[in-house]
């Protein structure tokens, strides 16, 4: 895996003179000094220069661009043992050894240098992730000083990946330079550079490695990555559960099809998230998606443009600006998007006289286009402290056409038939805006750092649907009537978080995190319905009509405790979470509160770290999911009469206790890699679809009503096994299959029990390195027959293209208890070649759904329908991509670093960029 370099710019300041230190000086000592100084800057420049000319242009961490050394950062500050004074002036210098190519001989290279300012800090930039280093401290009067560096990246004993990124950022702290020295641990580095990087508590997938997704949504991506299972609607679950979305570690208002895939820079899935991380998601997990930010000193960017065999396009393009104390990012894309679905229903309703058969074939066509801006700035405070803002704005405008045609017969004599043809034209646009200001404090102490952070999302959507049905008479086909109406909606969501974290590494053994959060979320929703009278007049309908508007609010704390014992490891957290729940129907003058009292949500994780590079861990969380909006919303849908559905205030919050035990083996000659994983979840008051029927007090009519219940308890367990394994030096392999088995215990009296059976799904990512610049991809996926999801997780992983009302109109819902989806799979296929000199342009053209297989085939019963539902989306596209690379690194932020080492006859050859 690529880890992309984390680093804080120096910023310069006056250089006020040390005097109360220069007086001890004697006054050749104090021209030796300043003689020092002008050297070293004459040294530092000529360096830099030289570095900067044989630095390639082009961003090597970004794209398809020539791949660069994963780069860190270094920094710390000089203070006098005794006195704890800072000193200016010194040369720090970071030193390896490389072999030299023209002597055929290893020697000692200078690969970053500066000069302390007058504070005594200093920061080394762009410093190579990988190999051991020395750094060298000299200063007139002082003794010189030595200290062996380098990063570490070592797995921690808790699994937790983030720790590990974090160490890019290195803080050697305050070094005491007169009477003392001290020497740290020498620690060794590994990096990869593949699209998958498996953890015992995460999986990391690197996007810009998946060819298949370019010039698409997030959507595209999650096709891809392992664990992950996607419908045809966008809809994503990991092992058959709904996961939480976060956009850099936060909850978002954004959808995944809301983020194009270019702007993404990894996917982490977290199957069992500790104490440290939200409760809510309990089911499945969280799914992390991380945005691309680059702070490589200078600047760099792109620009990327997409075509498909539809005829839609796309643009796109993003810049970095690294100077002084500030870093700056930009990133804009436009996508246009053309959506053709089609399917059948076949169902035979129980209820109702006469009970009757119905076919229903249907065929929707989506256009619009979407536009996502996002920017930000660091600022670079110090050393310890950096201040960060970042904005993102999201605009789209779709217009969905439906047609249907419906046949409905009785089931009994005398048969009678009708036929009725209906089209929904529908106009939708929507808005997002977020903002996010951060700051982090890192201490003295290596690995000791302070966060606080505060981010706003605001979504608004507005829609206008025009439905009409024809009736028509069989077998004379003829029309005996028309059916209007007319539906307006409008929504928006507000969600504000509060959230701080502090870190203390006790030891290098040890450390304990603690932190605090809080959510503040508002919803307002209107639908509005008009009924068309016989002259054509749209008349309000106050009955079919609702507003509504809500807020939640979830407050929330943490600590863990993590250790290490020779070669076991463990992780002892608590989270307390607390929240209150108020919805508001204004025009009835209703108002209902819920309140989920203070829970206790414990997590322990067990690690053994056993011969020959294995890996085995047992963990325990408890999680919970609390209803979503669309769940509580008390409002019935009668936009599509085949469909009527409703949500239930009533619903209480669903409690999971998660077991997990992974093994995992790494093979370093090749540097493979094996994860199994076994799972088990058992959720009490499982929120879950269902269905009952009512009368309708308008048509005295039996209708049936799509909701939600607490089930009584549920459970899934499964076996996750993930291999990543280079079959030769051109070909990289990841298969990764899923198999499980979920039980629903509904509790309710003639209420049938869900069918049991083991399930399995399967997905196989192939990389081939056909020739020095063409790469090739070739991506499937098998799913087995497989139980229904239940509907549950408040949180929701969805954010595809379905929506509340049962998705695209006229397709029906499986809501019922009872059903299974049946098997499916498809084959992606990405093709991609890079030229120019450093490969900073590319281009590549993917194909979805190659064999045209990929399909949604749902079988759901009750006691009052049995229903198929057939659909197909959009098979065999193929998109046609070019991005190009640019970028440049500025020698003048380089005058203050390289000088020469004070103990040598002349100036070390540098690379900065490696």
């Amino acid at each position: 895996m690529n880890i992309c370099s984390i680093s804080r710019q120096y910023h310069s300041s006056s250089c006020h003179t040390n005097v109360s230190r220069l007086k001890t000086l004697s006054a050749s000592n104090y021209q030796i000094l300043k003689m020092r100084k002008l050297l070293a800057l004459v040294f530092c420049f000529l360096a830099s220069y030289a570095s900067f000319a044989q630095i390639p242009t082009g961003d090597g961490n970004r794209g398809g661009g020539n791949r660069q050394m994963p780069t860190g950062t270094m920094y710390g500050k000089l203070i006098e043992a005794k006195s704890s004074k800072p000193i200016e002036y010194a040369s720090v210098q970071l030193i390896q050894n490389r072999f030299d190519s023209a002597s055929k001989k290893r020697k000692d290279v200078t690969i970053a240098g500066m000069i302390t300012k007058a504070n005594g800090e200093f920061l080394l930039e762009n410093v190579p992730l990988m190999g051991q280093m020395k750094l060298r401290i000299t200063v007139v009067g002082f003794k010189p000083y030595e200290q062996n560096v380098s990063f570490d990246l070592k797995r921690p004993a808790n699994g937790d990946m983030g720790s590990m990124m974090g160490a890019t950022d290195k803080d050697l702290g305050n070094i005491k330079i007169d009477i003392e020295e001290k020497t740290l641990n020498n620690v060794t580095v590994s990096a990869s550079t593949s699209a998958l990087k498996l953890g015992i508590d995460r999986k990391v997938f690197m996007v810009d490695k998946n060819l298949v997704s370019a010039g698409g949504t997030a959507v595209d991506v999650m096709k891809n990555v392992p664990s992950l299972n996607v419908d045809i609607d966008g809809n994503v679950t990991m092992r058959n559960n709904a996961p939480q979305i976060f956009v850099d570690g936060r909850p978002t208002t954004m959808t995944l099809e809301q983020i194009p895939a270019d702007v993404i820079e990894s996917v982490e899935i977290i199957t069992n998230p500790s104490a440290k991380f939200d409760a809510s998601g309990g089911t499945s997990g969280i799914l992390n998606v991380v945005l691309k930010k680059n702070k490589k000193v200078g600047y760099n960017g792109g620009i990327r443009l997409n075509v498909d065999t539809r005829g839609r396009i796309g643009l796109g393009g993003d810049i970095n600006l690294r100077q002084q104390k500030v870093n700056l990012f930009l990133n804009a894309n436009y996508n246009q998007r053309k959506s053709i679905s089609t399917g059948t229903t076949d169902r035979a309703t129980l209820v109702g006289t006469p009970l009757t058969d119905l076919y229903q074939t249907d065929r929707s066509v989506s256009e619009g286009y979407f536009m996502f801006f996002r920017g930000g700035a660091d600022f670079f405070i110090d050393n310890r402290n950096t201040l960060s803002i970042t904005s993102n704005i999201g605009s789209g405008n779709f217009k969905p056409i439906s047609t249907s045609n419906i046949l409905i017969d009785s089931l009994f004599t005398p048969v009678t038939s009708s036929l009725s043809n209906r089209t929904s034209t529908n106009r939708s646009k929507m808005e997002n805006k977020g903002i996010m200001l951060s700051f982090k404090h890192n201490f003295p102490k290596s690995g000791m750092e302070w966060t606080a952070d505060v981010n706003y999302n605001k979504s608004n959507s507005r829609s206008s649907n025009f439905i009409q049905t024809d009736y028509y008479k069989l077998p004379q086909n003829s029309l005996t009537n028309i059916f209007k109406q007319q539906q307006n909606g409008s929504s928006g969501f507000d969600n504000l978080v509060f959230q701080t974290d502090y870190i203390n590494p006790i030891n290098d053994k040890s450390k304990i995190e603690m932190g605090a959060r809080a959510s503040i979320r508002k919803v307002d929703s209107r639908n509005d319905f008009y009924l068309y009278d016989a002259s054509g007049n749209a008349v309000y309908s106050p009955t079919l009509s609702v507003n509504y508007n809500s807020t939640d609010k979830v407050y929330a704390a943490y600590t863990t405790y993590s250790n290490q014992i020779k070669n076991f490891g463990y992780q002892v957290g608590f989270r307390l979470e607390s929240s209150n729940y108020q919805g508001n129907l204004p025009d009835k003058n209703q108002t209902f509160n819920i309140k989920f009292p203070v829970s206790l949500f414990p997590s322990i994780f067990l690690s053994n770290k056993m011969k020959n590079d294995q890996e085995l861990q047992l963990n325990y969380s408890r999680k919970i999911n609390r209803p979503n909006f669309f769940q509580l919303y008390p409002y019935t849908d009668f936009s599509d009469s085949l469909n009527i559905s409703r949500g239930n205030p009533d619903l209480k919050p669903e409690f999971t206790n998660s077991v997990e035990l992974s093994y995992q083996k790494l093979f370093k000659k090749n540097k493979d890699n094996f994860l199994a994983s076994l799972y088990y979840k058992n959720t009490t008051d499982l929120i879950t679809r269902f269905q009952v029927k009512e009368t309708n007090a308008t048509t005295g009519k039996e209708i049936l009503i799509n909701t939600y219940i607490n089930a009584s308890s549920s459970y899934v367990t499964g076996l996750e096994l993930t291999l990543k394994v280079k079959i030769t030096k051109w070909w990289d392999m990841t298969p990764n299959m899923n198999l499980f088995t979920s039980k629903i215990n509904t509790g309710i009296a003639g209420q049938p029990e869900q069918d049991q059976f083991v399930s399995w799904f399967g997905k196989l990512n192939n990389q081939f390195k056909v020739f020095k610049n063409f790469t090739m991809q070739l991506s499937g996926e098998y799913q087995s027959k497989t139980i229904l999801p239940p509907g549950g997780s408040g949180g929701g992983g969805g954010g595809g293209r379905g929506g509340f009302g049962g998705g695209m109109m006229g397709f029906g819902q499986s809501t019922s208890s009872q059903g299974y989806v049946r098997a499916n799979y498809f084959v992606d296929a990405g093709f991609r070649y890079e030229f120019l000199k450093t490969k900073q342009a590319s281009v590549s053209l993917n194909i979805n759904d190659i064999f045209r297989t990929r399909r949604s085939d749902i079988h759901s019963e009750s006691a009052y329908f049995i229903q198929d539902v057939f659909r197909r989306r959009d098979p065999q596209i193929f998109r046609l991509n070019f991005s190009w690379r640019f970028g440049k690194f500025d020698p003048n932020l380089f005058k203050r670093k390289n000088q020469k080492n004070q103990g040598n006859d002349g100036m070390d050859n540098m690379n900065m960029g490696q």
